[in-house]
């Protein structure tokens, strides 16, 4: 259940990220709401996971769930330019996020 609970705590995490780029600043009253609420719940359901996953390793995932989101969702709506190289990097965190959880089962 922990390493449920980390996995959407990270994809919150790419929700509060987005939020606060559209909140230009904490002046727009709706992406500034979604900010705070996704921001409360992620780091809620990091503290949650971290009772059971090692600090190192949810931060880790945590982190990387949430950039590799961010930066996905930033170039399909348009934000950031796609490359394969980007594509490349953000299947490589991916793949270090996949790695920790087999690395964290095998303990």
């Amino acid at each position: 259940m922990s390493w449920i609970v980390l996995v959407v705590s990270g994809v919150l995490e790419a929700v509060w990220a987005t939020a606060l780029g559209r909140s230009e600043g904490f002046t727009k009253l709706g992406p500034s709401i979604v900010f705070g609420v996704a921001l409360v719940a992620s780091m809620g359901g990091l503290a949650w996971a971290m009772r059971e996953i090692p600090t190192g390793t949810a931060y880790a995932v945590w982190v990387g769930i949430g950039a590799a989101l961010t930066v996905g969702w930033a170039m399909v709506g348009g934000a950031e330019p796609v490359s394969v190289v980007k594509i490349l990097l953000i299947l490589g965190l991916v793949g270090c996020v996949v790695g920790l959880k087999v690395v964290s089962d095998a303990h």
